[in-house]
């Protein structure tokens, strides 16, 4: 979904330490507002957030096992109950979708692509659901086949202006996802890459998302 002939390159962000959600809903805010009227290039935000839970337009009541556990926080995106903490790779994706394809579906689908790549790296294999968003692995180990999701996707287009993104598990606590029923997925669990045996650092992971996302979408430069 690359951009553009003429188009500048996608700003690419690191956060350090943790980034409060509310912090990160009114930054989300005011960079698509801008990107919009053409005042700021694209961005993608990379950061960790505190222990939290967010709640999708399509959240359930009956998701949330635990209220108590961890601070709740509406998101404004699609899909359900999610969580993010420490350990886990989020990535807030501000895109011009004119200024590629305005096309939900195709910016979904090469989110996807853009996880699957980067999970390679790793020689991970990552998979496509056609029943349920996000990325995939196989557990063949587990008692009787299974997968689990490694990485979510939860998106909102506004004036063709791409918000939130995706959130890959590096190193999160695996515990902290059983206060909720994750994206309303009952039969399935949860993984990371730690958790597949591969004790990467979240700079690895870094360098190969952007790398990655640079063969999906475009030429990235510092912010």
């Amino acid at each position: 979904m690359l951009p553009h002939p003429g188009s500048p390159p996608v700003r690419w962000r690191v956060a350090p330490g943790y980034v409060s959600y509310p912090q990160a809903l009114a930054e989300m805010d005011r960079l698509a507002e801008a990107i919009a009227a053409g005042n700021e290039d694209e961005l993608v935000w990379l950061l960790e957030h505190p222990p939290l839970y967010t709640a999708g337009t399509s959240a359930r009541p009956e998701d949330l096992v635990d209220g108590q556990r961890f601070p709740i926080f509406q998101s404004g995106r699609g899909g359900q109950f999610t969580y993010h903490g420490p350990g886990q790779r989020v990535a807030y994706v501000m895109l011009d979708l004119k200024r590629r394809a305005p096309d939900v579906r195709r910016y979904v689908a090469a989110l996807e692509e853009w996880l699957i790549r980067s999970l390679a790296a790793f020689n991970v294999r990552g998979e496509r659901r056609e029943d349920r968003v996000g990325v995939w692995v196989r557990r063949p180990f587990r008692e009787g086949e299974g997968e689990d999701k490694i990485a979510a996707i939860g998106i909102r287009v506004r004036r063709w202006v791409t918000m939130h993104g995706v959130s890959l598990n590096v190193e999160p606590d695996l515990a902290h996802f059983t206060g909720i029923v994750p994206c309303g997925v009952r039969d399935h669990g949860v993984t990371s890459l730690v958790d597949l045996g591969l004790p990467v650092s979240m700079e690895d992971v870094d360098l190969a998302l952007r790398r990655e996302f640079e063969a999906v979408f475009g030429p990235t430069v510092a912010d």
